[in-house]
């Protein structure tokens, strides 16, 4: 099952933790984690192209 990939910027998403993918969802070298509360937005990338993913 594929996992949900959110854009940098998007808000309201559900609270937790969120690792730094690659355009598809795949593994990048020296990822970023971040958690946020509920309703705040996800922050940007370290490259462009990347996308979050929960978890």
């Amino acid at each position: 099952m594929a996992k949900t990939l959110y854009e940098p910027g998007m808000d309201n998403k559900p609270a937790g933790r969120y690792r730094e993918v690659g355009p598809r969802g795949g593994a990048v070298s020296n990822p970023r984690t971040v958690t946020i509360g509920q309703g705040d937005r996800l922050p940007p990338t370290q490259e462009p192209n990347r996308r979050w993913a929960r978890g």
